[in-house]
This record gives structure tokens, C-alpha cells and sequence, in this order.
């Protein structure tokens, strides 16, 4: 009973704590749930909503809003993200069988990714989401004017580019409905009375109608092509085949070029001796069509295309291409086709031919010293005459070019230290390649020459000295013009150059006792500009701070200790710059040297050295002539008497006097 008792109550306490949450909850405040509602794409684009729902032909995926089965969401940031690239997001939904991009012939826009070329994704006024409608379409890449000459295929006008070529694909090239002479007989019935008498009774269904006929338009009448075989234009078929009733009516009456000689003039063509090889051989097949052709003179190829054919390396793109052989005529600028006097089948003699555009060049014939091949007409010994990747057209780099006549000039020339002009291969900025008025083609002499490059360095330095050579502008003196083993591209180490004309400091650095270490070593211009200097003596820098450049460990003594009053003031004072008797580079003796400005025989210094005779003293045994912590100049490290003063422990004074 107990037991029941004890249930009962634990489950009223329980049903209390519920009830009082449940009213806790109740009266506590209210809690707002945010709700999100999804936006649709035409929320924000509503110009596209207005610019292409309102079009004849809406795309379905478009009139449906799915937007997303080509894009993906691309939140605040309008980007345009489609979920694959090109026309595989076409793809998806037009299968590449139906359009066709499995056959042999797939129009080049599909085949480049680009469906939207044609198409616009969305909508459009045109069907099948065209971009626009009929030719006008095509026109977009194919030139307009090919299409529209005075004589256009009546199907063109009626039926459009459609009557006849696929739009996607075709098994059969140029995108046709169906094989070309099938698909011309299904107009042109080569059964009637008048398609026989126009082609003479030949059965031309047979064959090509495209040989002789432009499909889409043309200048002239029946659609004949731009370039039409005189035979052809007349109906004469027979001036050139058998008979239309013979068992091979397109077989000729002649073989090769000999047929062609029955109307063309054989002994003309062939004036000059120098032959083309396929005119030559009687291939006259290899540049023309026998029939008709849009190039001028019946030619199977347009301008220098047709060249190229078999002169594969002139079809490359140069960096700087031959004007003559790219505008104009092209190749026949400076070729014939068939025959010519000159070699390479050259209109005329090669320089008469250059110098007929390049007249300012020929000037130079007259020039005091001129370039051997200039004068001998060789121009293609150093241009290309079709273009060539290198400035002024030349065959290679101007130096290879240069050194394929001076070999030997190629080991003087580049060195450890090359001339810049040289180095990068511009002989042309000291030399003119065809003639000059100096010695060695020279465009100018030194120091005008120079100056063109190094102008700055030679005006004249106002209230300092100038090196004489440099003054007199013999540049060469010193300098060797392409180039050195020795920095600064001297002729020789600089010891041996300075010494051509200072050839006193030779002798006395073979009779000194001490000599400068750079003076020793040849650096003269350590201390020297070779050229000017706002300084006498072409001094880089004044006296102490030159000498402090190098002797760094003086410096450093002298930004922390007393400095010695002529050491402070100029080194030159006590030291010699080249080279001396005495060691080191003094100039003089010690002795006499520190008696300059110290009075030996005064009574204070006899006092100060405890009367010893100042003959009998070397002043820097003791004192340190340009820097020290003490005040009498003493070394850092003496003698513990000696500090003291105590000279008379180890020495006998002198006698006072």
C-alpha cells in the first residue's frame, strides 16, 4: 500500500513541473520564425524578360524558365557560368548524330565550338533561333560581294544557301545535300536540246560543272568563272578534246605543253634560257586550270599561294617581310612564271632589279669607300630577298653575315670584354652597310662616331681636367673599337697603355723603394678618371677621402681617435702617390720629414725625449703618425717602462746640454 502511495505521489510532482512549463512557455515572448522565399531569375533580369519573350521563336528551355539546365547560379555577381563549355552545353539536348558532327564534313563554326555563331540560346525572330534570316546569315563570314556579281545563280535568289548546302554536316565536301553533279542535274536536266548545244554535245554531266562554272555567281555570262579558257568561253571544247562523239570525248588531241603550244606562243615563252622547272617539264597543269578560274590568267591558285605550293620555306611568317614579295604582285614583282635571261627567274639583273625600289640605297655607289658586295650587285649576299626574321631583312644576324666574309674578324672582335654594338650584333651603328665617306665604312670617325653613343661622357667638364687623349677625341689610343680582354676594352693592361705616354713613372717604379699597391698592380684608374675629372690630375676624389676608400682600417682610427693635424688634412703631405725612395711612400726620410714642423733641436722636445740625440731616435718606433688614443701620439701598445716613463732602466740618458 505503502508502495502505491509513494508512485502516485512522484507522478503528480511530475504532472506539476510539466504543467508549469507548459505555462512558462506560454506566457514567455513570442518568437518570430524567418522565413526564406526562393527568387527566380527573371526577378532580376527583367530586360532580358522584356527583350526576348516578346521574339516569334522562343528557345524551350527559355520559355519554360529553366535557366539553370545551361547555367549555373551565379548569386549577386552577374557573370554569365554555363555548366559546360562551347557547344557541349548544346549537346546535352541536341545530340551530336542529329546534327551531325560524326560526318565527313563538319562546318567549321561546330567544329570551333561556336554554335552561337548562327544561333542566338534564347530567342529570335528567325527560326530555328537563326540569327538572322536567308544569305544574310552566312554573310557574317562569307564575303558578300563573292555572292552577288553580276550574274548570280537563279537558285541563290529563290532558294538561298540552303537549296544547296547543309547547314551542320554533309558526307559530301563543301557541306553539299548531295554529290556535285548529281545535285546540278537535278536543276539543269542534261537531256534538253539547249544544255547540249551550250556545251557543244560533250556529256559535261560526266564531270565537274565547277571546272568552268562558278556556283554561286560570277562577271560574267553563264556563270563562267572571273578566268575563263578562251575555248571554254566559246563553246570551242574540241579546240583541245577529241570529238563529242568519239569514244573518249574529254581525251586531248595533244599531250602536256604541247597542246598548250598549239595556241600559245612556244619560242615567246620560252625567251630568256632560264626555265621554271615544272614549265620546263611541260607541266603547265601545275599552276593552271585548263578551264576556268577566279585567279587572273586561268591560275589554279590565288597570288603567291599558288608559289608556296611547292615553295613550302617562303611561306613562313617573317618578322619583317619583303614588301615587294607580299603586296603588289607578290613573287612576280621580281619573278617571271615561265622563262627568264636571269638566274632565279629574276626579272632583271639582281642589283638593277633592288635598286628600281631601293633608290636611296644605290646612292651609295657614289660614296669614297664602298662594301665590295654592295658594288658588285650581290645583294642577297647578306639580305633575303622574301623577308627574313632580322632587321633589314638581313639572312641572319648582321655579325654571322659580317663573319661569313671576315672570318678572321670574329676571334679579334669577341672578347671577355665586347663592345656593345658588337655584342649585339649592330655592326651597322659604327659602319654603313653600303658605302661611307671614312676608312673602313665608317659612318664617322673619333670622336663624332663615339659620341653618337656615349655623348653624355664626352662633353667637356667645366673648371676640371680632361685626359689629353680623350680632349684630342683619339678614342682609339686607349680603346679597342670591338672589343678586349682587358675591362674598360683598353688596348692593353692599363699599366702598359698609361705607360705609352707616362713612361717616367716606368722608370721610377723600377728605381723606387716603395711603390703604391694599385700603381704596382697597373690600376691607375683607382685613383685616376681615363677621361675627366671635376679634379687637377683627373683625380676621382680629393685627399684623405680617396686614400680612405682602400685603407679602411685608417678610416675607422680616424672616426674614433685623435687624428694627426696633416694626416687629417691631406695625405700628400707626408706620402708620395706613385712610388718613392723611401718606405712607405714618404717623402723624405722621418727624421726629416717630422722635422718639418717639429723643432728637433728645441729645448722642450730635447726635454720631452730625455736629451737623446734626435739622430740616434726613428720617430715612429714610438709614436703612430696618423691616429691614437694618446695624446703625444704614442703606440697603443708600449713598453711598461716606457709608459712610465722610465726610459732610464734600460738606457743611459744623455748628457743635458
Amino acid at each position: 500500500m505503502k508502495t502505491v502511495c509513494a508512485k502516485e505521489k512522484a507522478f503528480l510532482i511530475a504532472a506539476a513541473f510539466l504543467l508549469c512549463g507548459a505555462l512558462f512557455l506560454a506566457c514567455g515572448p513570442t518568437v518570430v520564425r524567418q522565413s526564406f522565399t526562393k527568387k527566380e531569375c527573371l526577378d532580376c533580369h527583367k530586360k532580358f524578360s522584356d527583350q526576348y519573350f516578346p521574339m516569334k521563336y522562343v528557345h524551350a528551355v527559355t520559355k519554360e524558365k529553366k535557366c539553370e539546365q545551361c547555367h549555373l547560379r551565379h548569386g549577386i555577381v552577374p557573370r554569365l557560368i554555363l555548366k559546360k563549355d562551347g557547344n557541349e552545353v548544346c549537346y546535352a539536348c541536341h545530340s551530336r548524330e542529329k546534327i551531325g558532327v560524326n560526318k565527313a564534313n563538319v562546318h567549321t563554326v561546330l567544329t570551333r565550338g561556336k554554335c552561337t555563331t548562327c544561333h542566338n540560346p534564347h530567342a529570335s525572330q528567325a527560326s530555328h533561333l537563326l540569327k538572322a534570316e536567308g544569305p544574310e546569315l552566312c554573310y557574317q563570314c562569307h564575303k558578300k560581294e563573292s555572292y552577288e556579281k553580276k550574274t548570280v545563280h537563279k537558285v541563290l535568289t529563290t532558294g538561298g544557301c540552303k537549296a544547296c548546302h547543309l547547314s551542320h554536316a554533309s558526307d559530301e565536301k563543301n557541306l553539299l545535300v548531295k554529290a556535285s553533279i548529281p545535285l546540278c542535274i537535278s536543276c539543269h536536266d542534261p537531256g534538253k536540246g539547249t544544255f547540249k548545244k551550250a556545251h557543244g554535245g560533250y556529256p559535261v554531266e560526266t564531270s565537274s560543272c565547277s571546272l568552268c562554272h562558278n556556283p554561286h555567281s560570277s562577271a560574267q555570262p553563264k556563270l563562267l568563272k572571273t578566268s575563263s579558257h578562251k575555248p571554254v568561253a566559246e563553246a570551242g571544247c574540241g579546240d583541245c578534246h577529241n570529238p563529242a562523239a568519239s569514244p573518249k570525248p574529254f581525251g586531248t588531241t595533244e599531250k602536256g605543253s604541247a597542246l598548250c603550244y598549239q595556241c600559245h606562243d612556244e619560242k615567246g615563252l620560252k625567251a630568256g634560257g632560264v626555265e621554271h622547272e615544272p614549265f620546263r617539264k611541260g607541266a603547265c597543269l601545275s599552276c593552271h586550270n585548263p578551264h576556268g578560274s577566279e585567279n587572273p590568267a586561268l591560275l589554279s591558285g590565288e597570288g603567291n599561294r599558288l608559289c608556296i605550293g611547292c615553295h613550302k620555306g617562303k611561306g613562313e611568317k617573317v618578322a619583317k617581310p619583303h614588301a615587294a614579295a607580299t603586296g603588289g604582285k607578290g613573287c612576280l614583282s621580281c619573278h617571271r612564271p615561265h622563262a627568264a635571261k636571269n638566274p632565279k627567274l629574276l626579272l632583271s639583273k639582281e642589283g638593277d632589279l633592288c635598286f628600281s625600289c631601293h633608290t636611296k640605297a644605290k646612292a651609295a655607289k657614289t660614296a669614297k669607300v664602298r662594301h665590295d658586295p654592295f658594288m658588285e650587285d650581290s645583294c642577297t649576299s647578306c639580305h633575303n630577298p622574301h623577308g627574313s626574321n632580322f632587321e633589314g631583312m638581313f639572312r641572319a644576324r648582321m655579325d654571322e653575315v659580317c663573319y661569313s666574309c671576315h672570318a678572321e674578324a670574329e676571334g679579334k672582335f669577341v672578347k671577355a670584354n665586347t663592345h656593345k654594338p658588337v655584342a649585339n650584333a649592330q655592326c651597322n651603328a659604327c659602319h654603313d652597310v653600303h658605302g661611307a665617306g671614312e676608312k673602313n665604312l665608317l659612318k664617322s670617325v673619333p670622336p663624332a662616331l663615339c659620341s653618337n653613343c656615349h655623348g653624355d661622357l664626352m662633353k667637356k667638364e667645366e673648371g676640371g681636367s680632361s685626359h689629353d687623349p680623350f680632349a684630342g677625341g683619339e678614342c682609339l689610343a686607349c680603346h679597342d673599337a670591338h672589343g678586349s680582354n682587358v675591362a674598360g676594352m683598353i688596348v692593353n693592361t692599363q699599366d702598359k697603355v698609361c705607360a705609352e705616354c707616362h713612361s717616367e713613372l716606368g722608370k721610377e717604379i723600377k728605381e723606387g723603394k716603395s711603390g703604391h699597391a694599385p700603381v704596382l698592380k697597373g690600376e691607375c684608374t683607382k685613383c685616376h678618371s681615363p677621361h675627366k675629372a671635376k679634379l687637377e690630375k683627373l683625380l676621382l676624389a680629393g685627399s684623405p677621402d680617396m686614400c680612405l676608400n682602400c685603407h679602411k682600417d685608417l678610416k675607422a682610427k680616424f672616426d674614433r681617435e685623435k687624428v694627426h693635424s696633416p694626416a687629417r688634412r691631406d695625405c700628400l703631405r707626408c706620402h708620395k702617390p706613385h712610388v718613392s725612395p723611401e718606405s712607405p711612400l714618404l717623402t723624405a726620410p722621418v727624421r726629416t720629414l717630422c722635422g718639418e714642423c717639429h723643432d728637433l733641436k728645441a729645448g722642450s722636445f730635447r726635454k720631452a725625449h730625455f736629451f737623446i740625440e734626435a739622430s740616434a731616435m726613428n720617430c715612429v718606433s714610438c709614436h703612430t703618425p696618423h691616429a691614437s688614443t694618446d695624446p703625444k701620439f704614442f703606440k697603443e701598445v708600449t713598453h711598461p717602462p716606457f709608459a712610465s716613463r722610465s726610459c732610464g732602466e734600460c738606457h743611459v740618458a744623455g748628457e743635458k746640454q
